[in-house]
């Protein structure tokens, strides 16, 4: 057992704690580090990775800042479409959000998300977030052919129809949305 903990301890001191460092690892030594809380406590944190150069090629949809803070924050909604298939966030995603009026839903504002697979603006908030019945419509088949995604014809999801209701105006709603060209889901985030 002790050698196993200092071959442990050698290739921990020698990779950063990441998920690519912990599969090269093996699942064994992931195992370790959570039964064992005192073989991590001696490890020094992994260093913060630098952001790349400007003139780098970065992938398109990568994350390269970390989130804001929303504490202290209005009351508001707001989107977060996360692109589960390539593994990035759902840049460009086209979304129409409208309000139950009695008859049915009246388009509110179409809204494209930025690099960051957020919106740049909540989609509702100050005297436009009240209380009601809402639906979000994703354009996801129209994002996967706009990055060349080949999908079958009809693609198993088209327009996706996300209903929610707002209760409370006087609370955050977020709402993240997990997506790939056959299934999605989503929660009401804080």
């Amino acid at each position: 057992m002790q050698e196993r903990e200092a071959v442990l301890r050698h290739v921990l001191d020698r990779q950063a704690l990441t998920r690519r460092g912990l599969v090269a690892t093996g699942l064994g030594a992931a195992a370790a580090i959570s039964a064992g809380p005192a073989l991590a406590q001696g490890t020094p944190a992994p260093a913060a990775p630098a952001s790349p150069p400007a003139n780098s090629s970065a992938k398109p949809g990568t994350l390269s800042a970390a989130p804001v803070s929303q504490a202290g924050l209005s009351p508001r909604l707001t989107l977060h479409a996360i692109d589960n298939f390539h593994g990035t966030p759902g840049a460009g995603m086209v979304c129409d959000l409208a309000l139950h009026d009695g008859d049915g839903y009246r388009l509110i504002k179409t809204v494209t998300t930025a690099p960051n697979g957020r919106t740049a603006e909540p989609l509702l908030v100050d005297e436009a977030f009240k209380p009601g019945r809402y639906e979000l419509v994703m354009h996801v088949e129209a994002y996967f052919a706009g990055l060349g995604v080949k999908l079958p014809t009809p693609n198993f999801l088209g327009l996706v129809p996300i209903r929610f209701r707002i209760r409370d105006a006087s609370q955050r709603y977020h709402l993240p949305v997990l997506f790939t060209p056959w299934g999605y889901s989503y929660y009401r985030g804080s």
